[in-house]
């Protein structure tokens, strides 16, 4: 169950020749890859490109009647040895999985792929995550395009250049025998807007055709000597045929009419540029622009002449090129030196070295690039120093920061309640985070969890304290994690070396970082996925032996002494704790639908919440120490010998119990109830609420009756 569905939207990709699409960035590349032929499809799913393997696999459909194969990969590397089948063969592929981090996952296989160079179109979309809206380490995939030598891709962001950007992708490819990569930035991914179709193309060769006259070439095979050949092919060949085709072509773009200073911008950043010249009154809306803009739509490789023809009449050059190292500006340096030209450069300097170039960022970074290069172009308001201006406030300073946490209901929030009550008994542990939610653990309340090395590398993380000391080492690893790298790379790692380690695996039945879907283990029916196979029974197959499977994890005092076994036991070998929940965010879009059609059609449906009685309440708080569930919060009393806010639990409660278990098992106190809300109730059920009400009612006035009152 993937975190949106795209089956509405699908039925436009069937749009032909003439006919306009409106709609987000991915579903634009979705129509691009069908316009152009492509024969097969593959990925990974991972901010901010999983809507686009949402995307694919609501539209299986479409795809198996146009004859494409589509494979949802078990990680980025399983997906970039699928464009294996562009070597040999005049298919075009395309993958897509998240950059940079799905780059190194799939370095092994891409390496190889740009070694042996393809004969079909072989395209990479890399979904860039840099910048403020990231989730992962800010890091460029452009230095790896450089290493192994793929093209590199940068379209406008707006859905005519992305469009035109895999046709190009696709061409560029096949001209040079190079897989190109084309980088999908966030605002890129989910920029709206329309342009017109073409017609499907149904690949001329399909993967079933190529089975059917199966190809080799011994000289594509990456081994010594072909592989010394492979490179002198990419210097002497295939970057030469790249370059050709991207001056034929004029994949990049210039903007505006000649004039003594110009800026080089990636594609990316075009939007930024140009918004930027508008606010300072040298561009219009239509993107008319006073200084003229060299537009990078090929971020990678550079074409030499291109620029500096674009550079001979000008005395300054601003260079902006988001994020470190400075790839392009270096490059662009050493094209002016060759040519011994006089051209001054500017780039980091008037830009940060790093962080994400933000509409401030870019206004501020043009502004002095202007004031030192060409000031007369400014207006006077700018260009005057003592002119005040206002001053944006610092808001870190009065908006507290908001980190990111568990959803309300979240099944893995007392996995580590457990783990905070396991560490009060026996001391704290060495323990490995991984990536996906549950490494949120390691913020408050809980701040559980150390490194965090990759996706599946949680209980590999502690390998090196994995050696029969004092306390057993804890790592902490998700479902999706363990599918993707976890079981190969961290588990069998562990029993090969016989460790004697703790792994706590959060199995919420979903890859629920990445979007929601579904997963080797997922409880759900997929028609076109095999799903329902157990982690445990995984476990088992590769020898572990000591295998706790917890299928409520809201048992806060199972999940609490289970880990107590697992921490004290004799046994040796890995101990594994295979705690089973499902994630609430995806059961709450299944259920609520269900629940709120069933409360329409009149049908009996009971809806659990839970509360605070604030007569009980000491205001200890610990239940929000223990839990940190966003429902649960503070509330101050009217009472006036009451002075401490009491706990309290707001309408977003979702009825999942884990408050109340957390108070029991830490012992903390009886505040905590449940109370059913019916909808649609019998007619006993109704007589009975009237009966109690009369009668709590008759209670509540007796005992009001022997109040003593005080009168002044």
């Amino acid at each position: 169950m993937a975190e949106r569905s795209f089956a509405a939207e699908v039925e436009d990709l069937r749009k032909g020749d003439g006919d306009t699409f409106t709609g987000e960035g991915i579903l634009a590349i979705t129509k691009a890859l069908l316009e152009n032929g492509v024969g097969y499809v593959g990925g990974y799913q991972g901010a901010p490109i999983s809507h686009l393997m949402d995307v694919l696999a609501d539209a299986q459909g479409l795809l198996a009647e146009l004859g494409v194969r589509f494979e949802a990969n078990a990680n980025e590397a399983a997906a970039a040895a699928m464009l294996a089948a562009s070597v040999h063969y005049p298919i075009r592929g395309a993958v897509t999985f998240k950059g940079p981090v799905g780059v190194n996952v799939a370095s092994d296989a891409l390496a190889n792929l740009a070694s042996s160079g393809v004969t079909g179109g072989a395209l990479v979309i890399l979904g860039e995550d840099y910048g403020e809206g990231s989730s992962i380490m800010q890091e460029r995939s452009h230095g790896f395009a450089m290493k192994s030598q793929f093209w590199m891709l940068d379209p406008r962001p707006n859905l005519p250049s992305i469009v035109k950007a895999v046709g190009d992708g696709f061409a560029l490819s096949e001209a040079s025998n190079t897989p190109v990569m084309l980088m999908m930035r966030i605002r890129s991914c989910h920029v709206t807007g329309s342009f017109t179709t073409r017609d499907n193309q149904r690949p001329p060769l399909s993967v079933r055709d190529a089975l059917s006259n199966p190809r080799s070439d011994f000289n594509r095979v990456v081994l010594p000597p072909m592989s010394y050949v492979h490179e002198q092919d990419k210097v002497k060949n295939r970057w030469p045929a790249a370059e050709a085709f991207i001056r034929k072509h004029r994949l990049n773009e210039v903007f505006g009419t000649s004039g003594t200073i110009g800026i080089v911008c990636q594609g990316g950043m075009y939007n930024g540029v140009i918004r930027a010249l508008q606010r300072l009154g040298l561009a219009d809306i239509h993107g008319g622009t006073q200084v003229p803009i060299y537009c990078l739509n090929v971020t990678y490789p550079l074409i030499s002449d291109e620029f500096l023809v674009f550079a001979e009449d000008k005395h300054s050059v601003l260079v902006v090129e988001e994020g470190q190292p400075e790839f392009i500006e270096t490059q662009l340096g050493s094209f002016l030196y060759r040519a011994r030209a006089h051209t001054r450069l500017y780039g980091k300097g008037v830009f940060p070295m790093a962080g994400e170039y933000t509409g401030q960022v870019m206004l501020d970074g043009v502004t002095a690039f202007l004031k030192a290069a060409a000031p007369d172009l400014l207006p006077a308001t700018v260009r005057a120093p003592n002119v005040d201006r206002p001053k944006i406030p610092d808001l870190t300073k009065t908006v507290p920061i908001r980190p990111p946490g568990f959803c309300t209901g979240c099944p893995e929030r007392p996995i580590f309640a457990a783990m905070k009550l396991v560490e009060k008994e026996l001391g704290k542990h060495q323990i490995a985070a991984d990536i996906g939610c549950h490494l949120f653990g390691s913020l408050p309340p809980f701040e559980i969890g150390g490194a965090t090395m990759g996706y599946g590398l949680g209980p590999a993380a502690n390998g090196a304290f994995d050696g029969g000391g004092e306390k057993r080492p804890i790592a902490v690893i998700g479902d999706g994690g363990f599918w993707h790298n976890g079981l190969s790379s961290s588990i069998t790692n562990m029993v090969f070396n016989k460790s004697d380690g703790v792994v706590m695996v959060v199995d919420n039945f979903y890859s629920a970082a990445t979007g929601g879907q579904d997963v080797m283990s997922s409880r759900a029916d997929n028609v076109t996925k095999a799903t329902q196979n157990p982690i445990s029974k995984a476990m088992k197959g590769v020898g572990v032996n000591w295998i706790r499977q917890i299928d409520h994890t809201y048992d806060v005092k199972k999940m609490r002494d289970t880990l107590r076994e697992a921490l004290t036991t004799t046994e040796p070998g890995p101990k594994v704790i295979v705690a089973s929940s499902e994630c609430m965010l995806n059961k709450q879009r299944r259920e609520k639908p269900l629940r709120t059609q069933a409360i329409k059609e009149g049908r009996r449906v009971d809806i659990p919440r839970f509360g605070i009685d604030e007569d009980i309440c000491t205001g200890d708080h610990a239940c929000i120490r223990l839990s940190g569930c966003p429902s649960l919060s503070l509330k101050k009393l009217d009472d006036p010998l009451r002075d401490d806010p009491v706990a309290s639990i707001d309408q977003s409660c979702v009825g999942c119990g884990n408050c109340g278990e957390v108070a029991d098992a830490a012992v903390l106190c009886p505040s905590f109830y449940r109370a059913d809300v019916v909808h649609n109730p019998t007619g006993f059920e109704r007589w009975r609420a009237s009966l109690r009400t009369r009668v709590i009612g008759w209670l509540q006035r007796r005992r009001a009756a022997k109040r003593l009152d005080w009168v002044q």
